[in-house]
């Protein structure tokens, strides 16, 4: 990710922590090589050995408290500005950069509800704690969730080209899928041509490469995030594929659906395009109802009670995720109000959300119709990423 990028992020989290009331937002992390925190690539740039605090404050303040071995790094890659190593404890640096701005809160990276802001292990909690036990601020620390969902969510311009060219170039391996797929091959087979392509053009996977592509075929097939299997493509199968890459950072998420016609057909049999025609309109009227200001289970709500009233079961999961640097990213969801989403389908959709679009339902006997479109939420409504699918891809038998 482009140091400018980086710094243009801090920025944004800076304006964020205004608008939120919080003053002060503490990234704690060490053995980032072992373990993680989602944020460190989006607002840091590089890892850490040795516990470390990467700070930012309201007022566009950055501080990173590292390990003396990593002062060299962090100068050279350039994005904070105040960089304070130390040698036997971190402990006295950290409260001397807390106390210089006195915050009444501190976000910290735990959550309940989202992972991508839960990065804090709890070792590391209980030695956050230990060392601000005899400060004030150990009683204002809150969860960052906030912050780090519009961080994460409100896309900038230049995080939408790089998400558009990723849309891109997986359309044209969907494009290549089409010639492909022919009666007799495997999930598998389809399956290891695409992770073919994604490897030869230099691409990463959105998600784990062992179930991406994702890809069904027929009826009685595996779950939605299952991987692909040795069932073999036939005559009068429904066929489904789940696919994303990441492209210098960010990802797509896109599903398309095709029908492999039968002896004597020359379209698909009228209960796969009811089927499919379900799925597309219940994609546009969600698409109508998305606004900012809107809860992401009044939109789920939208395409899910639709499908019912068509006479098709609920599709088992959310309507649609946020997509960035990761498959499924940032904080609102489109889901309904269960208790497994926890907060998500309430947190109000913000300008600048990315979200797939991507209900299903099951076609008795020819398998399952699904599409997965992208939308960037607006000022006004929301926009499409890409050119949808809208008739279901026809194959020869």
């Amino acid at each position: 990710m482009p140091n400018e990028m980086i710094l243009q992020k801090q920025k944004q989290a800076a304006e964020i922590l205004q608008e939120k009331n919080i003053d002060m937002w503490m990234t704690y992390v060490r053995e980032t090589g072992n373990i993680k925190d989602p944020m460190m690539d989006m607002i840091v740039g590089t890892g850490a050995t040795w516990s470390s605090a990467f700070i930012i404050t309201k007022d566009g303040d950055t501080t990173a408290i590292i390990g003396s071995l990593e002062e060299a790094n962090m100068k050279t890659v350039g994005t904070f500005k105040n960089i304070v190593p130390y040698l036997k404890s971190i402990k006295e640096d950290l409260i001397a950069a807390i106390k210089k701005h006195d915050p009444n809160k501190i976000a910290i990276n735990f959550s309940r509800n989202s992972t991508l802001a839960d990065g804090l292990t709890h070792g590391l909690f209980l030695e956050l704690s230990d060392y601000l036990k005899d400060t004030p601020y150990a009683e204002r620390l809150v969860s960052s969730e906030e912050i780090v969902a519009a961080v994460r969510g409100r896309k900038s311009p230049a995080e939408l080209e790089l998400m558009k060219t990723a849309i891109v170039e997986t359309l044209k391996i969907f494009d290549e899928v089409t010639e492909f797929i022919e009666v007799g091959k495997t999930e598998k087979e389809v399956a290891e041509f695409v992770r073919g392509l994604v490897k030869e053009r230099g691409f990463g996977f959105a998600w784990d490469e062992e179930h991406c592509p994702a890809v069904f075929t027929g009826p009685d097939t595996a779950g939605a995030h299952s991987g692909p299997t040795d069932k073999a493509i036939q005559k009068g199968h429904v066929i489904n594929m789940d696919f994303g890459i990441n492209y210098k950072g960010y990802c797509s998420d896109l599903q398309r659906t095709w029908y492999v016609l039968r002896d004597g057909e020359t379209e698909a049999p009228n209960e796969v395009q009811r089927g499919f025609q379900v799925i597309v309109d219940s994609i546009q009227m969600a698409k109508d109802a998305i606004k900012p200001g809107k809860l992401g289970w009044e939109i789920d709500a939208v395409a899910r009670n639709f499908i019912v009233e068509k006479g098709y079961e609920e599709y088992p999961h959310g309507l649609g995720h946020q997509v960035g640097r990761k498959a499924h990213d940032g904080g609102a969801l489109l889901g309904p109000r269960w208790e497994r989403y926890g907060n998500a389908p309430y947190i109000p959709l913000e300008v600048g959300n990315v979200f797939t679009i991507e209900p299903r339902l099951t076609i008795e006997g020819f398998g399952i119709a699904t599409i997965e479109e992208k939308i960037v939420v607006t000022e006004n409504g929301c926009e499409w990423l890409s050119p949808i699918q809208t008739k279901i891809i026809l194959l020869k038998g």
